[in-house]
């Protein structure tokens, strides 16, 4: 009896690992996929992908993350407000099933915050009070599920600069951030997780080069 229970133990073993693989494998494709779309519909091959992908794999946080990210890329390339709030209520929902499986994921709350930035963009003097807010409330509570989290505090530096530029100020706490934010992805370690996001840092160096 010890026997069989080994040997249906071994085969579990293996079988689970091979379904791993797999998922790493066509994890990874589609991330390719929209860290290098070019066009709204590339985006949207690899967020229908990724939406594919964790319809079979239930437990995991990643697919809906990055058909997020995706739909958040494809409201930055439209110029047409109903269809840029489209994309990002298609990103909300992704985020909030997300966040059904892994609710203190840190990386999820910034995606979330992002979603929050953009649509303010759609509209900014409608909008503006509202969703800056927003979008600032949920960075900070992304940094504390993880202070170490760049892509957050990256973001946030955005909002800090669009203020500063608006009421035509020095970037002082922006730049702050920013280069907090370079720090952390140049010195964290990287997560053990394979697919953990990796966006961000040329975006932050971007910003550095309006500081003094």
């Amino acid at each position: 009896m010890k026997t069989i229970n080994l040997f249906f133990l071994m085969i579990i073993s293996v079988s689970t690992w091979a379904n791993d693989e797999k998922y790493y494998e066509q994890m990874g494709k589609q991330i390719q996929a929209v860290y290098t779309a070019k066009s709204t519909d590339e985006y949207q091959r690899a967020v229908n992908a990724l939406d594919r992908i964790a319809g079979a794999e239930k437990t995991k946080w990643e697919p809906y993350y990055y058909s997020a990210f995706g739909s958040i890329m494809m409201a930055t390339e439209e110029k047409e407000p109903s269809k840029k709030d489209g994309n990002l209520d298609q990103a909300l929902a992704a985020i909030e099933k997300g966040k059904a499986i892994a609710a203190g994921e840190s990386e999820l709350v910034a995606l979330e915050g992002f979603v929050h930035m953009i649509r303010l963009t759609v509209d900014p003097a409608s909008r503006g009070q509202q969703y800056f807010g927003l979008a600032m409330q949920t960075f900070g509570r992304a940094l504390g599920m993880n202070p170490n989290n760049p892509r957050a505090l990256s973001l946030m530096a955005q909002m800090q600069f669009g203020t500063a530029q608006f009421f035509n100020q020095q970037p002082i706490e922006a730049c702050e951030t920013a280069r907090k934010a370079l720090g952390l992805f140049d010195n964290v370690l990287k997560s053990e997780n394979p697919l953990a996001p990796q966006w961000g840092k040329e975006i932050t160096a971007g910003l550095l080069q309006n500081c003094k």
